[in-house]
C-alpha cells in the first residue's frame, strides 16, 4: 500500500545564496521564560525596547482607530508623512516608511544590488545588513571594529571598490554603542563611487542626539547626497510591537524604493500610533532621561564589579564579563533576567544589556554578582 501523498517527502531546490542564510534569532520573550523556568517575575533587558512602554498618546490613538480595522491603511502613510516631514523640515517625498527599519534595509538591497555588487559593513554590527547582500547575490565585506569596539575608518576606506553599492553604518552601532564621527562619514562619502549609497542606521537617534561628538546628518539629505538615514519608532517611541520605521533620503532614491515597496506594508494601527507618538515630545524626553539615569547607574555598578564596558550612545551597554558570556547569560536567565549574548558579537565574553527602569536595573544588578560567582 502506498504512503498517503501528503507523507511523501519531495526534494526542494533552494537558491544557492539562500542555502547558508541563518535565520535571525531574537531575544527570548518574557512569556517563554516564564513558561520554561516557572518564574513569574521576569525582567527583559535583551532587545533594547523602551522600558516605559508606548506613549500614552499612542495608546489613546490606537483605541480610537480600532473600530476601523476592517479598512486598508493609507498606502502612503500620508498623515504620518506630513507630520514627520514638518518635524524634520524636509520634503514629504524624502520619506519612505517600512514595516520596521529592517524593511527599508531589505528594500535598499532589492532596489540597488545586483549579483557581484559589494556591500560594506562593520563587524560586529546589525546582522540584517549582510542578509540584504546575500538575498541579492551581492558580496558582503565585514570590516572588523578596532580593539576598543570603535569604527576602523581606514579599514572601511580600504574596503571600498568600484563595485561598492551600499555601505551600512549603524550610528550608534549595535551591539557596541559606538559611533562614527562627522569627519569619518564625510571621508567615506568622498571615497565612495558616485553610484554608491551610504546608509546611516540611526535606530537609536533619540538617545544619541545632543551627546558630545554625535553627528547630525540630515544636511546630507538636504544637500542631495547619496545618503539614507534609517530611523524607527521601535526604540524611544516604544512601538516595537507595531513594526514601523522610516528612511530619510533624497526624493530620487525614495522614488525607486517606492517601486519595490510592498503595498500596505505599514498597518493602520502602526501609522496611527506613530503619528500620535511623534507629538508626545514629553514622553520621548522622559524616555531619554530614564536612559541617562540608568546608564550612570550601570556604569557605576560595572566599575564597582571590575567589569570593563564600552561607553554607549544607545539604550544598551556592551559589557565584558570576563568569562563565558553565554553561561553568564544563562545564569542570569535562571534568576529571571534576560540579557543578550550572541556569537555575532565576535566576543565570547561580552553581553549586551539594555538599560531599563530603576527597578529593572536594580533587579539585574542584584542577579549579576550571583551569576558571575556561579560562572568562573
Amino acid at each position: 500500500m502506498s504512503e498517503p501523498r501528503s507523507a511523501i517527502a519531495h526534494p526542494l531546490r533552494v537558491a544557492e545564496n539562500i542555502a547558508h542564510l541563518v535565520p535571525y534569532v531574537p531575544g527570548k520573550p518574557i512569556e517563554e521564560v516564564q513558561r520554561e523556568l516557572g518564574i513569574q517575575e521576569v525582567v527583559k533587558l535583551a532587545s533594547n525596547e523602551n522600558p516605559l512602554g508606548p506613549s500614552p498618546k499612542a495608546l489613546e490613538a490606537i483605541a480610537q482607530m480600532a473600530p476601523k480595522l476592517h479598512l486598508y491603511p493609507d498606502i502612503s502613510s500620508r498623515t504620518l508623512r506630513l507630520a514627520l516631514a514638518k518635524k524634520l523640515d524636509i520634503a514629504p517625498e524624502s520619506l519612505v516608511f517600512g514595516n520596521g527599519s529592517d524593511d527599508i534595509i531589505h528594500l535598499l538591497g532589492v532596489t540597488f544590488l545586483e549579483p557581484g555588487d559589494e556591500v560594506i559593513q562593520a563587524d560586529p554590527s546589525f546582522v540584517r545588513y549582510e542578509a540584504a547582500a546575500v538575498l541579492n547575490k551581492a558580496l558582503c565585506h565585514k570590516v572588523p571594529l578596532t580593539p576598543d569596539w570603535g569604527y576602523d575608518l581606514e579599514a572601511l576606506l580600504r574596503a571600498v571598490t568600484s563595485r561598492t553599492r551600499l555601505v551600512f553604518i549603524a550610528n550608534p552601532n549595535n551591539p557596541t554603542g559606538t559611533i562614527l564621527s562627522r569627519s569619518g562619514i564625510e571621508a567615506l562619502l568622498d571615497r565612495l563611487p558616485e553610484q554608491a549609497i551610504l546608509v546611516l542606521d540611526e535606530a537609536y537617534y533619540e538617545y544619541a542626539t545632543g551627546l558630545p561628538e554625535y553627528p547630525e546628518c540630515l544636511d546630507f539629505v538636504r544637500n542631495e547626497r547619496n545618503v539614507v538615514l534609517l530611523r524607527t519608532f521601535s526604540k524611544a517611541y516604544g512601538l516595537a510591537g507595531l513594526r514601523i520605521g522610516y528612511g530619510i533620503m533624497r526624493p530620487e532614491i525614495a522614488g525607486w524604493l517606492e517601486r519595490t515597496r510592498e503595498p500596505f506594508n505599514v498597518n493602520l494601527l502602526a501609522q496611527t500610533a506613530a503619528a500620535a507618538a511623534l507629538e508626545d515630545e514629553a514622553f520621548v524626553a522622559q524616555t531619554v532621561a530614564v536612559n541617562e539615569e540608568g546608564k550612570r547607574t550601570l556604569y557605576a555598578a560595572f566599575e564597582h564589579l571590575g567589569l570593563d564596558y564600552t561607553p554607549t550612545y544607545g539604550n544598551f551597554i556592551f559589557v565584558q564579563v570576563g568569562r563565558d558570556g553565554r553561561a553568564v547569560a544563562d545564569a542570569l536567565l535562571r534568576r529571571g533576567v534576560i540579557v543578550r549574548f550572541s556569537p555575532d558579537f565576535k566576543s565570547q565574553t561580552h553581553l549586551r544589556v539594555s538599560i531599563g527602569t530603576p527597578a529593572q536595573n536594580a533587579r539585574f544588578l542584584e542577579a549579576l554578582p550571583e551569576a558571575l560567582a556561579e560562572i568562573k
